[in-house]
């Protein structure tokens, strides 16, 4: 396998990460420098919190569903470039998706 193509994909995902770093550190120092009301300010960082565990829930799920078709592959021995494969894949990101999206809309 060229695993040369990872390093300009690598870069790519490290430079967009840079940025938006760059960018929330500069808006939340220019919401602190304007005197914002502390109301507003724990209200934003009470839903960046919430953001974040919804993200690690809708992470989680798919990755697992996606681990449970590699293994499935595996019992099944299938090749890496059928295209029984890459539907399994495809199939268990979706599946996570969804769950995820029936999860969350009941909680709400």
């Amino acid at each position: 396998m060229n695993f040369e193509i990872l390093i300009p994909i690598t870069l790519f995902v490290c430079i967009v990460v840079a940025i938006k770093v760059v960018v929330e550190s500069r808006f939340k120092r220019r919401l602190a420098e304007t005197n914002t009301s502390e109301d507003l300010i724990r209200a934003m960082l009470a839903a960046d919190e919430q953001s974040r565990r919804v993200s690690a829930l809708k992470w989680g799920i798919v990755l697992t569903l996606v681990g449970v078709a590699f293994g499935i592959i595996d019992l099944v021995n299938l090749s890496s470039d059928a295209p029984a494969t890459w539907g399994l894949l495809i199939a268990a990101a979706g599946a996570g998706m969804l769950g995820f999206h029936a999860i969350s809309n009941r909680k709400s």
